[in-house]
């Protein structure tokens, strides 16, 4: 027995890491849950986790409030499906803690103009419309996300490539506001996922799957019927030639079906390609529509009962929101404190 255990020490205090998804589509893509939410299930062995429904950034684009409503407790049901476990993980609604949006506000206080409208998102939504038809939301967007950050001080935040930008800019403005006024915030460092699956469009493998790009066929929608999964996956477009081989460059169709393979089965690609040598395409496809069958029809199932369960949706985020509101409510009281704001009598 070791001596932390005979003296009573407690134990190290895991570290904080803090993640976020949009409540924009009804259902999870599998590109969703192969590149972010299985891996949140991971990171509670080893984290602390906060994982929050960004309903407040959905409405930087018009909503339709009954919709918003329901795709925010269809997004919590998934998480809870996919194994995250609210014993383990924070998991509440960004708009259920105000402080969300008042730090948001302290974090625009301290950023240019000029660096705000460099940012990617503001830049490649306000290109399709015209700067003149994106609003204020959207180009304050990447100051409230780094306010979601801070909110937690984290050790780390799960990144894409994606995502790195706004990483960025928080770490800038934790040490702009550190420098300005006392060191409040830490400087968040990016959690890069190991091996994380990127899952392109079943009809054009080029281009990366998701809800707002991909044609219908293309998208794997975990809560559709697996049955129709299954047809999308046997009509996926491959390549020319009959080998089943891992090319990304010569053979990206194929490829993109063995990386869902993959990180299905956990049956490396050199183990498929000689499973598969000399069967052909039809062969494959067909397992491969068999084993997304026996993926999505128990995760279906589990969130359509959660779904039936609203009550204990609510008393998830409830207690989610209480343990994040621990952590949050002290980092905005030190903010306010250091910017100068009298504080509220109580």
């Amino acid at each position: 027995m070791s001596d932390s255990a005979t003296s009573g020490a407690a134990p190290a205090a895991r570290p904080r890491v803090l993640s976020g998804i949009q409540p924009t589509a009804d259902s999870y893509t599998l590109g969703n849950y192969l590149g972010a939410v299985r891996q949140w299930v991971a990171l509670q062995d080893e984290f602390e986790p906060f994982f929050f429904i960004a309903d407040l950034h959905a409405l930087t684009v018009e909503q339709d409030p009954k919709v918003l409503r329901e795709r925010t407790y269809v997004a919590v049901a998934q998480l809870l499906a996919a194994g995250v476990d609210p014993e383990r993980s924070a998991i509440f609604v960004q708009s259920h803690l105000p402080e969300h949006a008042e730090l948001g506000w302290i974090m625009q206080t301290i950023t240019g103009f000029g660096e705000a409208r460099r940012m990617t998102q503001f830049k490649d939504k306000s290109a399709k419309g015209g700067e003149g038809a994106a609003s204020v939301g959207l180009f304050a967007y990447p100051m409230l996300m780094a306010a979601d950050i801070l909110l937690y001080r984290p050790q780390y935040v799960p990144v894409g490539e994606d995502q790195r930008q706004h990483l960025e800019l928080a770490r800038d403005l934790a040490g702009r506001f550190n420098s300005r006024y006392k060191k409040t915030f830490r400087l968040p460092e990016p959690y890069i996922l190991k091996e994380t699956a990127k899952i392109y469009d079943l009809q054009d493998p080029t281009s990366k799957m998701s809800k707002s790009a991909s044609s219908p066929n293309g998208l794997v929608s975990l809560l559709d019927d697996p049955k129709v999964t299954a047809k999308k996956i046997r009509s996926a477009v491959t390549d020319s030639g009959s080998e089943v081989r891992y090319d990304p460059e010569e053979k990206p169709g194929v490829s993109n079906l063995l990386t869902i393979y993959s990180a299905l089965t956990g049956e490396s690609f050199e183990t498929l390609e000689q499973k598969y040598a000399g069967s052909g395409y039809g062969a494959f496809k067909g397992d491969l529509a068999e084993v997304m069958v026996e993926f999505v029809t128990p995760f279906r199932d589990r969130t359509l009962a959660l779904m039936a369960d609203k009550a204990h949706l609510d008393r998830v985020l409830a207690d989610g929101a209480g343990k994040a509101r621990a952590v949050a409510s002290r980092t905005l009281a030190d903010a306010y404190d250091r910017v100068g704001l009298v504080p509220a009598a109580r």
